[in-house]
């Protein structure tokens, strides 16, 4: 599990001197990004890349600058909730670097195109920069290595950087980073493409256990989160949205919920129009001077809806419709010899049919945001968020406002918990407009139930599986069609069908051995605002694959690891022909540098299987376990799941093993306890499923009718494999969400012998 440890504890597992001690501690966050919350003003207590620019030392890019005192300030650009990215790229950085990390100071940078894309989403921080940090940070020591070498008249291949010192090797002259910095900052920028890294066994902490740097924070209560922040004369705005996407007000009371003791205004929030994107979401905002007033003058409102067109809108008849949609032939994006000339000359035929339900993201912390609107200078804003996207919330704040971006300040606070659905800004901007609407400072509220009936939903999904099995047993046909509203229907109201590019997470990256392959996409209209979540569309596919493996293997009285290593094929690398795909979008990566790896994917079956003990299966008494592996995110994951039936006759997911393949790492520790976090989350999705709609309302509102994984129900043991790998760096933050649903299904049909082919696998 997480490890947690004091600054010092923290200093000691770097393997830091004490030297800079003091330094250290305070380069690592001993005072929180913004300030603590109270009638104080949170203004980050750091430079922002354009200020830093301005001051005396080396400051080649916007991540990177180092003062003439020896400080190395690295930009933390993508947003922290949990994950560890401010643990991991800054230490990357210093690591290419050179830097002592007692001598590193990390600040959370505000929403910047300077900073390229700052979207934490995607599990694409660590595999998408990379390369891109370690250059940032190889041209810093390359111009110190130079300036180093001028001063000295010496070739700069003798010189080397370490503990943020510039060495001269034959004699052991070194000089700081401090005393070079000024020098250095004044020489031309070198063109990246001559900058070359560090091998890689010099960065030290490279795939170490690297605690997590705000985890005491966390635990003590001085983690600043969006709703922490106060700002002198700020307002709390709760919002009555449209339960009913698209829905508008009828009628309200204005003047009850204005009685209500500590409410100021009653406000009229703009009507938003498909296509939906992240909009304000309509309704009647109550503003009051504490958060117990605004919900109570919200609650005396009594508003009645115009529902429009999704009225009608139900999670039965809308299933039904997918189903329909599944059965009927849709666009092939993947094509490998004849499926149905193959279906009709096999021995034997099996087909199923599996659904998965619209999935909520069921953050800790609710959505909530503060923004403070000021006339002057044509208009200006500032906002403090729990945003994954600042650049977006910019965006969409200066579209809200009709201000220039220039004129929008987005700060990021940290998250409790984002799972894409604070990728996101329409919370954000509803508080931006209400505080333009005031003329004072507005957080912005969501409760609970706002977050549930107010998301950005996972997408529901029908899949529909058919094979055809030879005289032998072994499947020589493999039909695949999916039907679900895609995310893009949230953009352009006339997308109603899966791409090609939404069929990448799971369908046409599955490596198969067999002669014949068809995937289709099938239509899927959407009555609902549907957005990402956690491993987005590789939940309901992987869920589809994994279970009907498992249901060929049954069919076979066949072992369902060896069916599936059969069905994989040999160790090999699948050219986009073997595929039978025209093109792959590959989550944006090369083929060259990330290929459809067959072997990688067997090695983290055979592994996890060797793990947990899956040939002793049989010899278990009251358990039995279940088996699911899928690629998503350009990394391998494996689960194992056992399943056991307690004395209340309820079932039990009692030990999980899981194995993952992500390439290079950076810090094993966060690596682990995101796959850690991924098993819980996996097993919300596959015990308790989503929510669902009648008369175009979301009919959950807390945790009673949505429930989630509480400690009673976790895991007594959880087991998690790392694999050392070479590799580029594949995703993490997903990867391990989509094989836990089907290992828990498969599990449960081996203790019990009943199918379930849709989720939730039980109910609450």
């Amino acid at each position: 599990m997480q490890k947690l440890t004091t600054r010092r504890g923290f200093l000691e597992a770097l393997g830091l001197s004490g030297a800079g001690l003091c330094l250290g501690l305070h380069a690592f966050g001993a005072e929180p990004t913004n300030e603590p919350a109270g009638d104080q003003d949170p203004k980050p207590k750091t430079s922002s890349p354009e200020q830093e620019k301005k001051s005396i030392g080396l400051n080649p890019n916007v991540f990177l600058h180092i003062s003439d005192d020896g400080i190395v300030t690295i930009a933390s650009h993508r947003s922290e909730m949990g994950q560890g990215i401010r643990s991991s790229l800054p230490i990357l950085i210093a690591d290419e670097l050179g830097a002592d990390l007692a001598h590193v100071k990390i600040f959370q940078a505000d929403g910047d195109k300077a900073y390229g894309d700052q979207n934490t989403d995607g599990s694409n921080s660590i595999r998408g920069l990379y390369d891109d940090m370690r250059t940032a940070a190889a041209t810093a020591r390359q111009m110190l290595v130079i300036t180093a070498a001028k001063r000295w008249n010496v070739e700069g291949s003798s010189c080397v950087s370490e503990n943020s010192f510039i060495v001269h090797r034959p004699s052991k002259r070194r000089l700081s980073f401090g005393e070079l910095a000024v020098e250095a900052g004044k020489m031309p920028i070198p063109d990246p493409k001559s900058v070359v890294h560090r091998p890689t066994a010099e960065l030290k902490h490279l795939t170490k256990n690297m605690p997590i740097l705000d985890g005491i924070d966390y635990v003590n209560g001085k983690a600043i989160y969006g709703a922490d922040l106060r700002l002198p004369d700020m307002l709390i705005a709760v919002i009555a949205r449209p339960p009913v996407v698209g829905g508008t007000v009828a009628k309200f009371n204005e003047k009850a919920a204005l009685e209500v003791p500590g409410v100021k205004r009653v406000v009229a929030m703009p009507v938003p129009k498909a296509p939906w994107m992240f909009q304000p979401w309509g309704g009647i905002a109550v503003v009051a001077d504490n958060t117990w007033a605004a919900m109570s003058g919200r609650s005396a409102l009594q508003i009645s809806w115009n529902d429009g067109e999704n009225g009608s809108y139900n999670t039965a008849a809308h299933r039904q419709a997918l189903s329909q949609s599944a059965n009927k032939p849709g666009t092939v994006y993947r094509k490998v010899g004849d499926v149905d000339k193959s279906l009709k000359a096999a021995s034997r035929r099996i087909e199923a049919e599996y659904f998965v339900p619209h999935l909520p993201h069921l953050a800790m912390e609710p959505q909530v945001a503060l923004a403070r609107y000021t006339k002057d200078n044509g208009g200006h804003c500032e906002i403090w968020a729990p945003t994954q996207n600042p650049q977006a919330a910019r965006t969409e704040v200066a579209r809200v406002l009709d201000l220039p971006e220039s004129k929008v300040t987005v700060h990021v606070t940290l998250l409790g918990g984002g799972f894409g659905r604070k990728s996101k800004a329409d919370f954000i901007s509803e508080a931006a407009y209400l505080s333009k609407a005031l003329g004072a400072p507005v957080r912005m509220q969501f409760t609970r139930e706002d977050d549930i009936h107010n998301d950005y939903l996972n997408t529901i999904g029908v899949q529909k599986l058919v094979a055809g099995l030879d005289k032998n047993g072994k499947v020589n046909a493999w039909h695949h069609r999916t039907a679900f509203p895609p995310i893009g229907s949230l953009f352009n109201t006339s997308v109603d069908a899966p791409s090609s590019s939404d069929l990448q997470q799971g369908v046409l990256d599955f490596a198969l051995a067999i002669p014949n392959v068809t995937a289709e996409a099938c239509e899927g209209h959407s009555s609902v605002r549907v957005g990402w979540l956690r491993s987005v569309y590789n939940i309901f596919h992987s869920f589809a694959i994994n279970s009907f493996i498992d249901e060929i293997a049954h069919l076979r009285k066949a072992d369902t690891k060896d069916v599936l290593l059969e069905n994989l094929g040999p160790a090999r690398q699948l050219s986009l022909k073997e595929l039978g795909v025209e093109k792959l979008a590959n989550y944006g990566a090369p083929m060259e540098k990330h290929p459809v790896d067959a072997a990688r994917l067997r090695a983290v079956i055979e592994r996890v299987t060797k793990n947990a003990g899956w040939d002793r299966r049989s010899s278990l008494k009251g358990r039995a376990l279940g088996l699911a592996a899928h690629r998503s995110f350009l990394s391998y994951c494996a689960v194992v799941a056992s399943m056991t039936k307690r004395k209340d006759n309820s079932y039990w997911v009692d030990e999980v093993w899981l194995v993952l393949d992500a390439g290079t790492i950076v810090n094993r520790d966060r690596v682990t306890a995101q796959m850690e976090g991924s098993i819980l989350n996996g097993m919300n999705h596959a015990l308790y499923g989503g929510v669902s709609h009648k008369n175009g309302r979301v009919e959950q509102d807390n945790f009673d009718t949505m429930p989630i994984v509480r400690m009673g129900h976790e895991p007594r043991a959880i087991h998690i494999e790392i694999l050392e790998s070479t590799k580029a760096p594949g995703g993490v933050g997903e990867p391990g969400v989509p094989p836990v649903g089907p290992a828990i299904a498969n599990a449960l049909f081996a203790l019990t012998g009943k199918r379930s082919r849709n989720l939730p696998l039980i109910g609450a």
